[in-house]
């Protein structure tokens, strides 16, 4: 039975990342997203990580979906992206700044980290409770603050993009209005 669960997820999870790469209109595209973090949930639950798959559900294919569609239309989907680029620099300046975080991520991944005894702050799975109760007391007493500011800093940046978004809308939707020329004469009538 896990083994037709796993296949049909699978082909599940193709169709959708197919679809969010090669779908035209936004709002298809998020709808395929939201199925492949789906059936991501799904793997999760085959291998029996049953808070990894409601974290899946609950932030990424709930939230995250929706905060998408939600950007989506308040841009508007209609118009058109002008293919000139306002930054000439900001390609080059994205690869030096990607090649210098992959960098940093090969560096970090090859250093051995002290782990065990000496590190017992916010470890997970101790012989009394289970991973779940032990986190979600790490979470919610010894990284409280981190876990708030968190939550205030997510509300700001969607409260900004959201300010942004209606300015622009605005400067657009604001006509340039030339005053009437008071010196042109009105066509003469015909009697």
């Amino acid at each position: 039975m896990e083994a037709i669960v796993f296949f049909v997820c699978a082909a599940l999870a193709l169709v959708g990342a197919f679809g969010v790469v090669l779908a035209r209109n936004p709002v298809h595209n998020a709808l395929f997203l939201l199925l492949t973090l789906v059936t991501m949930a799904v793997f999760f639950l085959l291998q029996h990580a049953q808070l990894v798959a409601i974290i899946q559900v609950v932030v990424y294919a709930s939230a995250i979906v929706v905060l998408f569609v939600f950007v989506i239309t308040l841009l508007g989907v209609d118009e058109h992206e002008s293919l000139d680029e306002p930054l000439p620099l900001q390609r080059p300046a994205a690869i030096v700044l990607g090649a210098v975080l992959l960098v940093q991520v090969i560096v970090l991944a090859g250093r051995h980290w002290v782990t065990g005894a000496a590190s017992q702050r916010g470890a997970l799975g101790s012989a009394r409770s289970g991973n779940v109760q032990t986190l979600a007391r790490s979470l919610f007493t010894t990284f409280l603050w981190a876990f708030e500011l968190t939550a205030v800093l997510l509300v700001i940046a969607v409260v900004g993009g959201v300010v942004l978004a209606r300015r622009g809308r605005q400067e657009r939707r604001v006509p340039a209005v030339k005053p009437a020329d008071s010196t042109a004469t009105a066509p003469k009538e015909t009697v």
